[in-house]
């Protein structure tokens, strides 16, 4: 196995642009409007999704590096209030916190100290290359529901 060419093409499925758009342009240029607009009932929010991401991704990456940390109550745990007002130092702040994580994720995958098959060691059999693998699928999920929600109200520039 090219233990440098899965790191490298885990990094760009992390953040770049193979199949889909870049979580950076997903997420740029998001009107307040867009934010929080429901497109239906049951339909979540562009906000909810990207809080919805921020916090899973943030608890599946503590989860990986910290045998100390304790999850959020499930599902409720891993979604935001729908009724919180969203300013835009709110918005600023979950991007941020996002794009944080994320980069400690690329840090994580980039660690030749890290064996990325290697079972962690509090991880109930899981290995790092499992997490970092669910936080690919799981981001490119939602960001593609972002995305789809910003083209139907008319926000994206593409």
């Amino acid at each position: 196995m090219n233990e440098a060419k899965l790191r490298e093409n885990l990094v760009d499925m992390l953040g770049g642009e193979s199949a889909h758009v870049s979580p950076r342009r997903a997420l740029e240029h998001v009107s307040p409007t867009t934010r929080t607009a429901r497109l239906g009932a049951g339909v979540r929010a562009v906000w909810e999704e990207l809080e919805h991401m921020r916090l899973a991704q943030e608890d599946i990456l503590r989860y990986t590096l910290d045998p100390a940390w304790r999850s959020p109550a499930f599902p409720d745990g891993y979604w935001p209030d729908p009724q919180a007002e969203v300013t835009d130092d709110t918005w600023d702040a979950s991007v941020a916190a996002f794009f944080r994580d994320l980069d400690e994720v690329v840090r994580l995958v980039r660690d030749p100290a890290v064996d990325l098959t290697a079972e962690i060691p509090h991880g109930e059999g899981r290995t790092y290359l499992r997490e970092v693998l669910l936080i690919v699928d799981h981001n490119a999920y939602h960001l593609g529901q972002i995305v789809q929600a910003r083209k139907l109200l008319n926000d994206w520039g593409g």
